[in-house]
C-alpha cells in the first residue's frame, strides 16, 4: 500500500518576515563604483542638469545596477566604461573629475553645445575621445599624452587654439587625429613621427606653418591639411594628391597641377585675408586696441585681445561664478568689438548699483540650520561661526552668525553691511542677505559646494582628486584679481587682514570666491586669526599690519598651491615647520623646486611655469613689506607669465598664443 505523502507545511512567520526584509534592502546595496558615481554627479551638475539625460542625479545613484538605466552609460560589472552623450544638445562643462572614471573606454559628448576649457583630466584609459562639434576653447591638454591606450582623438570643429605641445610621443596607438576647423597654429610637434599606427590625420582650417617634414614616414592613408606650411618632403597622403582640401580625383602628374593650382588660390585668399585683417585694425585701433576693462570696470594696458572679447578663459562668463572673461588675453590681434566694450562699460556701472538684500528673521535661519547644530558648521573662526542652511525648496547659504558682543547695536552693524553689500567682483563671495536683530546678527552668503581651499589641498578623503596644475594657477589668479579690487578699486583702499586658505572658497567649477571680505576691524589680532604659518614679520602689534602684509598672506597660499602642504606642521621637523622659511630658500634652485612641487601632481606641470610661479610668490613673501609687490603688480605678473610662455605649454586652463620659442613651456 502506497504511503501517504505528508502535506506541505507554511514556513515559520520569521523567515517570511526575513524574505520580505531581504528583498527590501536588497535593491539598496549599490552596484556601481563609488568614484564614478562622484564622477558622473559632478558631470551632471556642471552640464546644468539637463532633462534629456534620463536616470542622471546630482548625487548618488546607481547607474550599473540591474534596476536604473542611465542614458548613454554602459557598464561592465560595477564599472561605467562606456558614456556616449552624442547630439544631445547639452550646454554647461564637463566638470572636474573625470579622470576617476578610470574604465571608461569610450567617451562621446560630441556635437553638443558644451564649452569652456578641455578639462585637464579626462577618463585615463580611453580608447575613443570624441570631442568634436562643440564650443571648447584653451587646447589640448597635456593628460592626453599619458593615455597610452588611445585610438581616436577627435577635438575638430571647437574654438580651440594655440600651438600644440610636444606630447604624442607615447600615443603609439592612435590611428586617428582630428585636430579640424580650430585655431591651431605654430610647427607640428616633432612628437607626431611616433605616431607609428597613424592612418587618418585632418588639420584643415587651422593656422599651422612650418615644415612637414614629421609627417614623411607615418603610415597615412587619410590627410587633409589646408594650412600655411612651407617646405619638406611630401608625406605619402600628399602625394596621393589629398594633402589639400581632399583627394585629387587623379594621379601622376594631374595630382602634381591640383595641389600647384590649390596653393595658387590659398596664397591669393591668404592675401586678401591679411590686406582686410590691416584695414579692418587701422580703423578700430584708435579705440580699442590697446586696452581692456578689468572686473573693476578700470582701463588696463594690454594689447592684443581676442576677437571674442575672452580673454584667460577660465570658464565661460558667469559672473557670479568665475574668473571674469574680462581679463587680458594674448590671442592673435584682434581688436574688441563695439558690443562688447559696450557691456565692459556697462558692468563698471553697475558696480556702483544700489544692492538689495533679502532680510532674513532670526527664527528663519535657526530652522534652515538646524538651529545651528555643529553638524551644520563649516568653519569656526574669532568673531564667530559659519553654518549651512538648507531649505525645502533646495537652496542651500552659508550663514556667518557673530558673536552676540560684537556690535553696539543695530545701526554698527548696518553700517557693516551696506559697506560689504558694495562688494561686487566675481571672485569675491557675494553677501545675499542678513539678519539684524538684537542679539542676532548675521551675514548670509552663497554656499559654495566644494568648501574651501585648505579643505581641497588637506583634507582630501580617497573619493578627492587633487588640484591639476591648470586649476591651481586658475585659483592663484582668481583670488590675487579679488585681492586687486580691495586694494586698488575700492574708495577707501580696503585691507583683508585674514588671507588663508581655509577663507579662499571654491565654486561648482573649482573658480575661488574669496570670503571675510570688509570684516578687517575685527581682526586686531591677526597672529590669532590667521593661525601659525600665515603671520608677517612686520605684525608684531594690530598697527603692524598694513596693506603689504595681504600680499604676504597671499603669497603662504600660493605656496600651499605649490607644495601641497600645510603653512605650519607641528609634526615635521623643527627646520621644516614653518612652510616660507623651510621652502623660500629654495624656490630659485630648479632640482630643489620640482622635489618641492606637490606629489599630488605626479610630475604634470610645465617645469618653466612652475619656477615663473615660484618666482611670483618668492617677491610675495619677502620679509620687509617694502619689497613685495603690490596686488596689482602680482597679477600683472601672473598675467605675463602666461602670455609671454603658452604657445607649447601643457596648461589647459589659460591661453594665449607666444611669439617667443624659448618661453613655450607655461
Amino acid at each position: 500500500m502506497a504511503r501517504r505523502r505528508r502535506p506541505l507545511l507554511p514556513p515559520p512567520p520569521q523567515l517570511v518576515w526575513l524574505a520580505v526584509l531581504f528583498s527590501a534592502v536588497a535593491p539598496a546595496v549599490a552596484k556601481t563604483d563609488k568614484s564614478d558615481v562622484a564622477a558622473l554627479n559632478v558631470m551632471f551638475d556642471s552640464m546644468n542638469k539637463p532633462s534629456q539625460l534620463s536616470g542622471w542625479k546630482s548625487s548618488g545613484g546607481d547607474p550599473c545596477g540591474d534596476d536604473e538605466e542611465w542614458k548613454g552609460i554602459e557598464c561592465s560589472g560595477s564599472s561605467v566604461t562606456e558614456i556616449n552623450l552624442s547630439g544631445l544638445g547639452l550646454s554647461g562643462s564637463l566638470g572636474y573629475q573625470l579622470s576617476s572614471l578610470k574604465s571608461v573606454t569610450k567617451f562621446d559628448v560630441s556635437n553638443n553645445n558644451l564649452k569652456g576649457d578641455l578639462p585637464y583630466q579626462l577618463p585615463p584609459n580611453v580608447v575613443q575621445l570624441n570631442l568634436y562639434g562643440n564650443s571648447f576653447t584653451g587646447g589640448v591638454p597635456y593628460s592626453i599624452s599619458q593615455m597610452e591606450d588611445l585610438e581616436t582623438l577627435n577635438v575638430g570643429k571647437n574654438h580651440l587654439s594655440g600651438q600644440l605641445t610636444d606630447m604624442f610621443s607615447q600615443l603609439s596607438k592612435l590611428s586617428t587625429l582630428d585636430l579640424s576647423f580650430n585655431r591651431f597654429s605654430g610647427s607640428l610637434p616633432q612628437s607626431f613621427q611616433h605616431l607609428k599606427d597613424l592612418k587618418t590625420l585632418n588639420l584643415e582650417s587651422n593656422q599651422f606653418s612650418g615644415h612637414i617634414d614629421v609627417l614623411g614616414k607615418l603610415p597615412l592613408e587619410d590627410l587633409i591639411g589646408g594650412n600655411q606650411w612651407s617646405s619638406g618632403s611630401a608625406p605619402p597622403g600628399m602625394e596621393k594628391g589629398s594633402a589639400v582640401g581632399g583627394s585629387s580625383g587623379g594621379g601622376g602628374g594631374g595630382g602634381i597641377n591640383g595641389i600647384v593650382i590649390a596653393a595658387i588660390v590659398i596664397a591669393v585668399l591668404l592675401a586678401a585675408l591679411i590686406l582686410l585683417s590691416v584695414l579692418k585694425r587701422n580703423h578700430t585701433s584708435s579705440a580699442s586696441s590697446h586696452y581692456i576693462m578689468d572686473d573693476s570696470g578700470h582701463n588696463r594696458s594690454f594689447t592684443p585681445l581676442v576677437d571674442d572679447g575672452k580673454a584667460i578663459n577660465m570658464k565661460p562668463l558667469e559672473h557670479s561664478s568665475s574668473i571674469s572673461s574680462r581679463t587680458p588675453s594674448a590671442m592673435p590681434s584682434k581688436s574688441i568689438s563695439d558690443n562688447e566694450f559696450e557691456n565692459k562699460l556697462n558692468y563698471s556701472r553697475r558696480t556702483t548699483d544700489p544692492i538689495n538684500l533679502v532680510t532674513y528673521s532670526s527664527s528663519d535661519l535657526q530652522a534652515a540650520t538646524g538651529s545651528f547644530h555643529s553638524s551644520r558648521l563649516l568653519g569656526q573662526g574669532t568673531i564667530g561661526g559659519v553654518f549651512k542652511a538648507k531649505y525645502a525648496d533646495g537652496r542651500v547659504l552659508a550663514v556667518k552668525k557673530f558673536d552676540p558682543l560684537s556690535f553696539s547695536g543695530s545701526s554698527d552693524f548696518m553700517d557693516l553691511v551696506n559697506s560689504i553689500s558694495k562688494l561686487r567682483h566675481p571672485n569675491i563671495s557675494e553677501l545675499v542677505g542678513y539678519c539684524s536683530e538684537p542679539g542676532h546678527y548675521m551675514l548670509v552668503y552663497d554656499y559654495n559646494m566644494n568648501g574651501s581651499l585648505y579643505d581641497f589641498l588637506h583634507l582630501s578623503d580617497d573619493y578627492s582628486k587633487p588640484l591639476t596644475w591648470d586649476t591651481r594657477v586658475r585659483i592663484a589668479v582668481g583670488t590675487a584679481c579679488a585681492l586687486e579690487y580691495l586694494h586698488d578699486v575700492c574708495s577707501p583702499p580696503m585691507i583683508h587682514k585674514n588671507i588663508k586658505a581655509s577663507n579662499v572658497l571654491l565654486d561648482a567649477d573649482l573658480n575661488p570666491r574669496l570670503t571675510d571680505c570688509g570684516l578687517a576691524y575685527f581682526y586686531e589680532d591677526t597672529s590669532q586669526s590667521l593661525g601659525p604659518g600665515y603671520d608677517p614679520p612686520e605684525c608684531t602689534s594690530s598697527s603692524g599690519y598694513v596693506m603689504k602684509s595681504d600680499v604676504y598672506c597671499f603669497g603662504v597660499v600660493m605656496l600651499q598651491l605649490l607644495t601641497g602642504q600645510k603653512p605650519y606642521d607641528s609634526s615635521k621637523p623643527r627646520a621644516e615647520q614653518s612652510l616660507v622659511k623651510f621652502v623660500t630658500p629654495q624656490l630659485h634652485d630648479i632640482n630643489a623646486l620640482e622635489a618641492l612641487a606637490d606629489p599630488a601632481l605626479r610630475g604634470l606641470y610645465p617645469p618653466k611655469a612652475l619656477s615663473r610661479f615660484a618666482d611670483v610668490l618668492a617677491r610675495c613673501v619677502q620679509s620687509d613689506p617694502e619689497f613685495r609687490p603690490s596686488m596689482s603688480e602680482v597679477v600683472q605678473s601672473l598675467l605675463q607669465c602666461v602670455q609671454r610662455s603658452t604657445s607649447n605649454r601643457r596648461l589647459g586652463g589659460l591661453r594665449s598664443v607666444s611669439q617667443r620659442s624659448d618661453d613655450s613651456d607655461w
